[in-house]
C-alpha cells in the first residue's frame, strides 16, 4: 500500500444524534499517514459536527476513532494532541506574531530556546518572518490564517483539523492560501482533514474527498473519481455542474444505446453528463437542434443554457463562443459520455 494512504485515522461507525434528529449516520471512513483529505458536502450535512467529534470537542453517541491503533473516543481534546485551525483564526489580540505561534509550545513547557527556534521556523515557512513582532489586528485576514496554521502545526500535532479555514478571505487571497496550505502539508507530512462547502477548494487541495448528505457518507474518492464517476445522484449534482437525464430524455440522443449502457440493476438510474463533454454545432445523426436560453462568459470558459426540444442542458466550451441567446444550433451527446449513477 501507498505509505501515503496507510490508514493512520480511522473513524468506523460514528453516529451522532441531537434529540430526534440524526447529525451523524454510521460515517466509516481513513485518513492515510501524510494524506489530505477534505470532508465536503452542502450546509447542515454533519461534516462540523464530525470535525468536532474527531478533535474531542464534542462526543458520538456510539462508533470508534481509531489513531494508530488506539481508540481516541473517551481521550480528552487536549490528549489527542490534534492542530485545529478555526474559520475565525482564534488568534490571541494581545499577543504577537510570534507569541502566538509559540504559545502552544510554552505551555507544554517546551524550553524558551527551543521555542524560539522553531517559531524562527515556522515563520520562514509561511513568508511571515518580517511580521514576528506585530500584533493580529496589524495584519491582513490571509496573513492572521498563516499565523493560526503556524501555531497549530507547532507542537508537530498527530493530526492536523482544519474548520473552512478560507472561507471568510476573498477570492483571490483564497485561491493564494489554497496553494500555501497544500505547499506546507506536504512539507511537514502531516495527515490533514478538512471541512470544505467549496467544491472547487476541496478538488484544488484533496488526495481524497470524502462527499456527505445528510450525516452519511455518499462516496469517498479521489476528486477526479468523484468528478467523472459519481456513484449517485447527489454526488454527480454537487461535484461541478452536470446534466442529468433519464433513459428515455438521452434515448432521443443514443436511441437504443441509452438503454443497453444503463445499469440494469437500477431501471431507475440517470444519466450524467458533464457541461464540456457535450458538443455543440455539429450536426448529423445522433444530434438534436436546441436554442441558446442564455451565455454566461467565465473568463476561461463559456457557459450556455439550451433548449433542446423541452430538455434543457447545460454545456461549455473554451473562452468565448459565436453563440448568442437566441441562436438555435445542433447539440449531440457522446455515448462515451455518458456515466450513469443510483438515484441515492
Amino acid at each position: 500500500m501507498d505509505a501515503k494512504r496507510q490508514p493512520h485515522l480511522q473513524i468506523r461507525h460514528v453516529r451522532k444524534t441531537f434529540g430526534a434528529t440524526v447529525a451523524l449516520d454510521d460515517v466509516s471512513f481513513e485518513v492515510g499517514e501524510r494524506e489530505f483529505v477534505c470532508l465536503l458536502g452542502p450546509s447542515g450535512c454533519g461534516k462540523t459536527t464530525l470535525l468536532r467529534l474527531i478533535a474531542g470537542l464534542a462526543s458520538a453517541d456510539s462508533g470508534h476513532l481509531v489513531l494508530d491503533g488506539q481508540d481516541l473516543m473517551h481521550v480528552p481534546a487536549r490528549e489527542r494532541g490534534f492542530g485545529i485551525v478555526f474559520q475565525s483564526y482564534s488568534l490571541f489580540p494581545s499577543m504577537t506574531v510570534a507569541q502566538n505561534v509559540g504559545y502552544g509550545l510554552k505551555i507544554r513547557g517546551v524550553q524558551d530556546a527551543e521555542v524560539h527556534q522553531r517559531v524562527g521556523e515556522l515563520l520562514e515557512m509561511v513568508r511571515l518572518s518580517s511580521q514576528a513582532d506585530r500584533l493580529p489586528w496589524q495584519l491582513s485576514g490571509g496573513q492572521q490564517q498563516r499565523v493560526a496554521f503556524a501555531r497549530a502545526v507547532a507542537f508537530r500535532p498527530k493530526v492536523l483539523l482544519l474548520d473552512e479555514p478560507l472561507s471568510a478571505l476573498d477570492a483571490k487571497v483564497r485561491g493564494e492560501l489554497r496553494q500555501e496550505i497544500r505547499r506546507l502539508q506536504r512539507e511537514l507530512g502531516i495527515p490533514t482533514l478538512m471541512v470544505t462547502h467549496d467544491q472547487e477548494e476541496a478538488m484544488s487541495l484533496s488526495d481524497r474527498i470524502v462527499c456527505m448528505d445528510h450525516g452519511r457518507v455518499a462516496q469517498v474518492g479521489a476528486p477526479d473519481e468523484l468528478y467523472c464517476q459519481p456513484a449517485t445522484r447527489f454526488v454527480a449534482d454537487f461535484m461541478g455542474v452536470s446534466n442529468l437525464l433519464d433513459a428515455a430524455t438521452l434515448g432521443r440522443w443514443l436511441g437504443p444505446a441509452a438503454y443497453s449502457s444503463a445499469d440494469p440493476s437500477s431501471q431507475s438510474a440517470w444519466a450524467c453528463v458533464r457541461p464540456e463533454q457535450i458538443r455543440l454545432g455539429q450536426g448529423g445523426e445522433g444530434s438534436l437542434q436546441a436554442s441558446v436560453l442564455s451565455v454566461q462568459f467565465l473568463g476561461n470558459l463559456s457557459r450556455l443554457t439550451l433548449d433542446a426540444q423541452g430538455q434543457q442542458l447545460i454545456a461549455e466550451l473554451p473562452g468565448r463562443t459565436p453563440w448568442v441567446v437566441g441562436d438555435t444550433l445542433p447539440v449531440s451527446i457522446p455515448a462515451a459520455a455518458v456515466h450513469w449513477v443510483r438515484p441515492h
